[in-house]
Formats: structure tokens, sequence, C-alpha cells
């Protein structure tokens, strides 16, 4: 399979999100600012129901006689302690303002690219679509999350500037990292490449579901943003650990 192939789906979502904050920068200037807030905040509410429906996935999937959920709160707990002791937060903000600096990115800049790159890049579809792409050159997958990353894009740059878009770089690093590594691991890579078989997986689903606990605090983030207390946010980035904790709890358990 060529390379080109693999990451096909990647560079169609790094264009989507291109093209949304471009529209958003366009349209955004626009729009009055109380205006700008109802989209930021209608956006957290779409946010919220697609994460409550990948923490749902909790609910399928156990460690022998531990429940998902205890798992995905091991993970988180566990996550949180890591994350914070490798300052993780902090250095996605550094990043942000590195870019923004580099560029000279003004207002929410960084704000903006570690709020995008976090929504963009945690959940089910990034790790199914890349192993999907990566394993068999289908990039559907991607494709429809292309579509959702597009318009969030939009919403937000309408909001935050110009540092939405450069989130994309996350993407293509992230999302176009899954997928060749999944091509370097060929077919046998958990049971398989058949779609269906990668989403009933438990380990996909564990991690589905705390990526959308995760997401639920996106969630919060956006809509403190539509309210203006962006003082109150959830510390999201410093949770990222749990996404790798999360499938070590759930080999320990089974094994208990």
């Amino acid at each position: 399979m060529s390379l080109l192939a693999q990451l096909s789906g990647t560079l169609i979502n790094v264009a989507t999100v291109l093209l949304g904050t471009l529209l958003g920068l366009t349209l955004g200037a626009r729009l009055p600012e109380r205006t700008q807030r109802t989209l930021l905040q209608t956006l957290s509410l779409v946010t919220l129901f697609i994460a409550l429906d990948m923490a749902g996935n909790l609910n399928r999937v156990s460690g022998g006689t531990i429940p998902g959920v205890i798992l995905a709160l091991v993970a988180l707990a566990l996550g949180a302690v890591v994350g914070e002791a490798l300052g993780i937060e902090e250095g996605l903000g550094r990043l942000g303002e590195t870019l923004r600096r580099r560029f000279r990115g003004g207002g929410r800049f960084t704000e903006g690219f570690v709020a995008a790159s976090l929504l963009f890049c945690i959940g089910p579809m990034t790790i199914v679509g890349g192993l999907q792409n990566g394993l068999t050159g289908d990039s559907s997958t991607y494709v429809l999350k292309s579509t959702l990353d597009g318009i969030a894009a939009l919403a937000l740059a309408g909001a935050y500037g110009i540092g939405v878009g450069f989130s994309a770089l996350t993407v293509l690093v992230l999302q176009g990292g899954v997928s060749l590594a999944a091509g370097a691991f060929a077919a046998g890579l958990l049971g398989g490449a058949d779609p269906g078989v990668l989403k009933t997986n438990p380990y996909v689903l564990l991690v589905t579901g705390i990526g959308g606990l995760m997401i639920v605090g996106i969630a919060w983030n956006l809509m403190l943003g539509g309210l203006g207390w962006e003082d109150r946010r959830v510390r999201v980035g410093s949770l990222l650990p749990a996404l790798l904790l999360g499938p070590l709890a759930l080999w320990v358990a089974g094994r208990l």
C-alpha cells in the first residue's frame, strides 16, 4: 500500500480544518461578539452530545469483574497525576505560545490551538479511522470525521482566531502517526482490519469511553468560553496519559 493511501484520510482532515478555519476567520469578523458566543455555546452542546455517546461505551466493557467505568476512573486519576507531573497542559500552552510568536498570532491564539487540537484528536474516530486507513487504505471514517472537524473549526475560529488553524499540525502528526503505525504492524493489529472488529474490541471501547469523558471536559470549556468564564476550565490536556493507561488497566484487570 502506498504512503499516500495510508495518509489519505489524514490529509483530507487537515484540509477541512484549514478550510473551516479560513471560513470562520472570514465570517467571524463580520459577526457581533454576542453571536460568536452563541455559536460557541451551540458547538459545546453538540460536542457534549457526542462525548456522552462515546462515554456510554464504558458500559460495554469490563476487566473481569471490574466495570469499565471503574477502569476509566482509575485511568483518569492516574493519568491526571502523570499529566500534571509532566506538565502536559503547560507544554501545550507553551507550544501554542511558540507558534503564536513565530507566526505573529494575536488574541486567543494559544487557547484556540489547544482547544481545537484536543477536540480534533481525542476520540474513537482518531483511533479507528487511523487503523482502518493504515491497514486497508479505507479513509471513509476519516472523511466523516473531517466533515465534523471542518464545521467545528469554522465555529472555533470565529471565537478564537487563527490558532485553530494551527491545530491542523496536531492532526497531521497524530492521525498520520496512527495510520503509519497501523500499516507497519499490518493486519494482525487488534484482531484484524475489519472496522466491525475494531469498533467492538474491548480496548478500543475503553479508550473511546475515556476519550468521551475527556471530551465532556472540552465541551464544558467551550461553554465557559461562550459565557466568558475561561478561568474555570477543566485541564483536559493533563488527562491525556489516561488514553494509554486505560488499556493497561484493562489488561491487568483481565488477569486478576
